[in-house]
């Protein structure tokens, strides 16, 4: 409900805060650094990933309900599905897993090479986006079946994140991109503008702005609305397309109608 903040730190605790910034609680349990915290849809129930290992989860007043223990290293990230049934992990010890609210295990994804660091679920729960050191992004369905390898990146991909409309993912990595990509794994972009490693990236709620964050320090807005590129493209070459003389009378009308 966008009353209550959650922040993760390598103290070992989930602290909960207010709109105005004010301390309502410190979730204290873990025995080691806590990497990623996540909120269920409903605001109920609040997930954090240690690198003890587990996966614990609060009420909203900040009382332990459950550990969750599986995993055989520190777990990087958590994430809820969007109907707040399933739980995702991903972990150091190069796997995905998928619990239910209870925090019973329901299955363990198997297939990257290298430690898993990014998780994020579509916006319709159908699919999982994991990413890893091994350099890729791996699309799974909702039974943990591997669908699809995104390969393209030259290093560890740290983040991953679906679009609102679940038509695109975009991942960060290491290597000092951001990847757009389709539901069907194919390279849709290359955004180049970093100078160092890009840790995280997310979509506006619209889907229109991707921002990406880096180890060079800064936060890049990306313009991912078509009609807003058309509208600055004919901008630019609208004179052109009506005075060169070397434009075919054809292409002089490829502006019409975009203002």
């Amino acid at each position: 409900d966008g009353k209550t903040i959650a922040s993760a730190s390598r103290d070992k605790t989930v602290r909960l805060w207010d709109e105005q910034g004010q301390l309502l609680k410190t979730l204290n349990s873990h025995n080691d650094a806590v990497i990623g915290v996540s909120f269920s849809p409903d605001g109920k129930t609040i997930a954090s990933a240690s690198y003890d290992k587990t996966v614990r989860l609060w009420n909203e007043q900040g009382q332990l309900l459950k550990t969750l223990n599986g995993h055989s290293d520190a777990v990087w990230g958590v994430s809820f599905s969007p109907n707040g049934k399933t739980i995702a992990s991903a972990s150091r010890d190069k796997t995905v897993r998928l619990w239910n609210e209870q925090g019973q295990l329901l299955k363990t994804l198997n297939g990257h090479s290298a430690e898993v660091i990014g998780i994020s679920f579509s916006p319709d729960g159908k699919t999982i986006a994991s990413a890893s050191r091994d350099k890729t992004v791996r699309l799974w369905d909702e039974q943990g079946q591997l669908l699809k390898t995104l390969n393209g990146h030259s290093d560890a991909v740290w983040g991953v994140s679906f679009s609102p409309d679940g038509k695109m993912i975009a991942s960060a990595s290491l290597d000092k991109t951001v990847r757009l990509w389709n539901l069907q794994g194919q390279l849709l972009k290359t955004l180049n503008g970093h100078s160092d490693a890009v840790w995280g990236v997310s979509f506006s709620p619209d889907g229109k702005t991707l921002a990406s964050a880096s180890r060079d320090n800064t936060v890049i807005l990306w313009n991912l609305n078509l009609d807003d590129l058309l509208v600055r493209g004919c901008n630019w070459v609208r004179d052109y397309l009506q005075t060169n003389p070397n434009v075919s009378q054809s292409d002089r009308s490829l502006c019409d109608g975009i203002k």
